[in-house]
């Protein structure tokens, strides 16, 4: 009932300048406004991964709690897995403002945020006193702006949210810190990964966030270096600087990462190719536009074991959650599966034009 509440309540917050209605729906979080699922998932949507048992496989993609603010509720609405960050080593203020955008007539969002956060010293004194892990908690990893030592600072945040979290992912693909992505170089990708995996105090599964830009040469060399680098998987994608064809909204030429609705297409094109290229070596989470159970589907079917939401939870709110693990059970089901892995890469193999058109 809360959760119903807590999304009947979105139009009210979406009057307001958007980064401060985020601020106040992660308050609201905080206190417990929004409830907490009841009830066991259903069966056809669990999934273990990487050691680690995912009740279902819709998670809460980075960026929604930057500081870890309110992970504990978070966790308790309903996802399979949610993902905290992105952390920074330093504290830093991001760009300057108006730096988020609500494309409303495109059901997407702009944001040039630029790792806005506490640092990781606060992120460790508030991860410290969350409880036990109903589902698995991961952190997402970034760059200081004016860090000199990317391999250094990766790997300092590694080592200090490792005891607190379930996985890392590394973000080399925000649009919004210069230089970020030519860390998805196999090169420099192979020797940040190398210095993770040495410098973990306590194993963990690490994901690699990929762009959604990437030409197809570079996709295969990051697909085997996170092979050849232990890398557990890929996350893909981050938002995208294209700006598709019909985008209405009057803030569609803005600077920034977008992402939602015109993301799906072409990141669902990616994810099937990075499929294809990983042969069941990787765990795939896809990200990109996903807002209802059946486009959750089309990403397990184009090769991801896991998907990631955003920008629809961000207009829909918590009530988003339940139906859209009831669309995808649904869905599973009435294409003939009895299990998210029967279902799992079965159209990665389709030509690019088929998840865009």
């Amino acid at each position: 009932m809360l959760s119903a509440l807590a999304s009947a309540l979105m139009p009210l917050l979406h009057r307001l300048e958007p980064e401060r209605a985020h601020a106040l729906a992660l308050l609201a979080l905080r206190a417990g406004l929004a409830g907490r699922a009841k009830g066991e998932d259903d069966p056809i949507l669990g999934q273990t991964l990487c050691g680690l048992r995912f009740p279902n496989p819709i998670g809460l993609a980075a960026g929604f709690d930057k500081n870890a603010v309110a992970v504990s509720q978070l966790m308790q609405l309903g996802f399979g897995f949610v993902e905290a960050g992105t952390v920074t080593l330093l504290p830093q203020s991001g760009n300057p403002r108006p730096r988020l955008f609500r494309l409303v007539e495109d059901q997407a969002i702009i944001n040039r945020m630029g790792f806005n956060g506490a640092g990781l010293a606060k992120i460790l004194e508030r991860l410290a006193v969350v409880g036990p892990h109903p589902v698995p908690l991961g952190a997402n990893l970034g760059l200081n702006r004016e860090s000199t030592s990317p391999v250094h600072d990766y790997a300092a945040l590694a080592a200090g949210l490792a005891p607190y979290v379930d996985y890392l992912t590394v973000n080399v693909s925000s649009p919004n810190t210069p230089g970020l992505r030519a860390l998805q170089a196999p090169s420099s990708l192979a020797e940040l990964l190398r210095s993770l995996v040495q410098t973990l105090p306590v194993p963990r599964p690490i994901f690699v966030k990929i762009a959604p830009d990437l030409d197809e040469e570079t996709l295969e060399g990051v697909v085997e270096t996170a092979i050849a680098g232990k890398a557990a998987g890929l996350i893909v994608a981050n938002t995208t600087l294209a700006r598709p064809a019909g985008l209405r909204s009057p803030f569609a030429r803005e600077a920034g990462g977008l992402s939602g609705a015109p993301l799906f297409a072409p990141s669902t094109a990616l994810l099937a190719r990075a499929s294809s290229l990983a042969r069941g070596r990787l765990v795939l989470i896809g990200c990109g536009g996903i807002a209802t159970g059946r486009q959750a589907l089309a990403k397990i079917r184009a090769g991801a074991h896991l998907v990631q939401l955003y920008t629809a939870f961000a207009y829909a709110g918590p009530a988003l959650i339940p139906r859209i693990k009831q669309q995808l059970a649904e869905a599973l089901r009435a294409d003939g599966f009895t299990s998210i892995s029967q279902a799992v890469g079965i159209d990665s193999n389709k030509p690019p034009r088929a998840f865009i058109e």
